[in-house]
């Protein structure tokens, strides 16, 4: 068999074992016919296994063969010659997309079988699955995109079902309310990601990744922008990063994750989703290399991001929320190794923190019974340092770092005041001028418009 054939079969077995899977427990669910615990597990073990191997053998085929870059083709879905748009199709795979893949694989078949057990009769059993799985064919979509297009709809799928998984527990209100906000959070990253979308489309005449990289192969590829566009471009696309692995400013919503289920807490914001701004900006690289200003700017977001991190996580009085910070320390990490080029480096910084962080995510609730077993078999508390911090540091300034640490940087009262609460006050004055034209088109007095939307203020 051609070796060209053989990659493209392969290719489809990796993306259409999930794709399945959300189809089977999709349809099952909206007929009111759920499947059982067991047969769910067993086709979520079919799905992943079956991609994985895939996965593997088309890494294996690729060593072999030499062959570094393979697209595959699905056409264009949409198309619009006059606005010189298209919604093309592509699946591109190559050394970024090939390992990540196999990463996702690996991490959410751990989870899966460590969730099989840990949401046993549990009465959302079946909708984590069914949101496991939308989860799922988003990471393999947006791990393999070849445009900005697919790698979008990857993009919405991993933000829609983090979302609902954060809010799993809908009967209480945290939950509920903590899903919402980093729903809100990702709105304005994906705001971010279609207005670079639409830039990069009038910038190169399509969304393939090709069209702005070149023909080599990543990370060899040259982008064919100038560094005004690549700035624009990719700041736009930096915001969107920021929004989805929750760098400075958007921090504050990666401990309101925590509110979701302990295997989606570790696969999303500990492996992941929280990985997947990472991977955007490494999938498009070769922009950000051609401006200095963004390399910059790429490499402050991520040490501020990682410095925060640090400090945030050594105050948690939760050991779920002090995970969440120390992954948003690596996270920060990886974003300065790649403004600063260090790519290879940087996936492989990705594949082993999101190991460990699973590890850690999925091991804390019994490491902590562990620990409150020793000490009961010891009959009092174990050692614990007096001092936590530098000592070095003045009394004062000490007390102000951890007081900054303890509120989590009053990052979310902070895009309150200076973002949400713009956009409402012009929302409102919209509304306002809406209501005086009505009035005076509709010959009604004013204040007959006015008076609800007064009420309706009141109430807000």
């Amino acid at each position: 068999m051609d070796h060209s054939l053989l990659l493209h079969v392969l290719g489809a077995g990796v993306v259409l074992p999930p794709l399945l899977l959300f189809a089977l427990l999709g349809l099952a669910t909206l007929v009111a016919r759920p499947l059982s615990e067991r047969a769910s597990a067993i086709w979520t073990e079919t799905a992943v296994v079956t991609g994985l191997i895939a996965a593997v053998s088309i890494l294996v085929l690729m060593l072999v063969t030499g062959v570094r870059h393979v697209p595959i083709e699905f056409g264009d879905w949409v198309a619009i010659p006059q606005e010189h748009f298209h919604f093309h199709f592509k699946l591109v795979f190559d050394r970024l997309s090939v390992p990540f893949a196999i990463l996702t694989f690996v991490l959410v078949g751990t989870v899966g079988a460590f969730a099989n057990r840990y949401l046993h009769r549990e009465p959302g059993y079946n909708r984590y699955f069914l949101l496991f799985a939308v989860f799922l064919l988003g990471m393999i979509l947006a791990s393999l995109a070849g445009t900005i297009e697919v790698l979008f709809l990857g993009w919405e799928l991993v933000g829609l079902s983090s979302a609902l998984l954060v809010a799993f527990l809908h009967d209480r209100t945290a939950p509920v309310r903590n899903g919402q906000r980093v729903w809100s959070i990702y709105r304005v990253a994906d705001a971010a990601f279609l207005i670079a979308a639409i830039v990069m489309h009038h910038s190169t005449g399509a969304g393939d990744f090709e069209g702005l990289m070149g023909s080599g192969p990543w990370p060899e590829g040259t982008a064919a922008l100038s560094s005004q566009q690549a700035l624009v471009i990719g700041a736009l696309l930096l915001i969107a990063a920021a929004g989805k692995s929750a760098l400075l400013p958007f921090s504050g919503w990666l401990p309101r994750a925590m509110e979701g289920p302990t295997p989606s807490s570790a696969i999303f914001y500990g492996a992941l989703s929280v990985h997947l701004g990472a991977f955007l900006l490494l999938r498009v690289s070769p922009v950000i290399e051609l401006s200095i200003w963004l390399s910059s700017a790429v490499v402050i977001l991520g040490l501020a991001s990682a410095v925060f991190g640090a400090i945030a996580a050594r105050v948690q009085s939760d050991v779920k929320s002090a995970l969440a910070f120390a992954s948003l320390t690596q996270v920060g990490i990886i974003t300065a190794e790649i403004g600063l080029g260090l790519r290879y480096i940087a996936l492989i910084h990705i594949i082993g923190h999101a190991c460990l962080r699973t590890l850690q995510l999925l091991r804390a609730p019994s490491l902590l019974q562990d620990y409150h077993t020793l000490e009961n078999a010891v009959g009092g508390r174990l050692h614990r340092p007096e001092h936590i911090g530098p000592s070095w540091l003045p009394p004062r300034l000490s007390l102000a770092i951890y007081r900054f640490a303890l509120e989590r940087g009053s990052l979310d009262a902070v895009l309150d005041t200076y973002i949400v609460a713009p956009f409402i006050a012009a929302l409102r004055w919209c509304d306002r001028q809406e209501c005086r034209w009505t009035a005076l088109l509709s010959g009604e007095t004013e204040g007959a418009h006015a008076q609800p939307l007064a009420i309706e203020e009141e109430q807000t």
